[in-house]
């Protein structure tokens, strides 16, 4: 299958009007680049629903990156509250936006590098900015991606960063932009870690989850015919 098609069976297999991720949400609410970037580095270890309840509170106290540079970081913590580490990301956005304001008058960098070069943005959260904050061609890659990009034998990789090298080696540029929003809604509602839903994957002639499961279900089967045969025969064997 070609990757182009994939990713259309994956959209198919989805469910319509079927959400979204956090920082699609936050962009298109807030339609603002400095947004998408505090947004991912809320979103590590949170569910969706709580990046963007904390994420539009923050915002409507601190809106440019010079207001939450100098804001308190006692506030800034309870207005997050309810993400992960929400006290170490109180401490984390304040510094990203010092920084911002600093180097950069207030206006988020438009690279990978000088992103990553923000304290507390690592590579993941570098791609996400380009994607959703400044609509630009990268993949970024979380767990989902590179699970799911691994499961289905897209990619043969070990590390998130590999796999995203690989995924812009298959995918073509116009298509980078869909897949991490493609990919982490399958994850979330298809290809599940625990429970993935395998009856509603296109994808499954391809998993190697099913055909782990699918082999696994063929030996327990064939183990219990066994069982079976072997008590029968010992039935034929007893007198009446």
């Amino acid at each position: 299958m070609e990757p182009v098609e994939i990713l259309r069976a994956m959209k198919g297999a989805l469910e319509e009007g079927e959400g979204g991720t956090a920082l699609a949400a936050v962009e298109e609410r807030l339609r603002d680049p400095f947004a998408v970037l505090i947004a991912t580095v809320l979103s590590h270890r949170t569910k969706d629903e709580k990046t963007s309840e904390a994420t539009m509170r923050l915002f409507g106290k601190f809106r440019t990156a010079q207001e939450l540079a100098s804001a308190d970081e006692g506030e800034v913590a309870e207005l997050i509250r309810g993400v992960g580490f929400y006290r170490n990301k109180a401490r984390a956005v304040i510094g990203i936006a010092r920084e911002i304001s600093k180097k950069y008058g207030g206006e988020v960098p438009r690279t990978l590098k000088e992103l990553m070069d923000l304290p507390s943005v690592g590579r993941k959260t570098a791609n996400c900015v380009l994607v959703y904050g400044l609509g630009m061609e990268a993949i970024p890659v979380d767990t989902h991606v590179h699970r799911i990009a691994n499961r289905l034998w897209i990619v043969e990789t070990k590390t998130p960063e590999d796999t995203e090298n690989r995924l812009m080696e298959i995918f073509p540029k116009s298509a980078w932009s869909e897949v991490n929003e493609t990919f982490v809604m399958f994850g979330k509602k298809i290809c599940r870690p625990v429970g993935p839903r395998c009856g509603s994957c296109p994808l499954m002639g391809s998993c190697r989850h099913y055909r782990s499961i699918s082999k696994q279900a063929e030996a327990k089967k064939e183990k219990q015919t066994g069982r079976i045969e072997q008590k029968v025969m010992g039935m034929d064997g007893e007198e009446c």
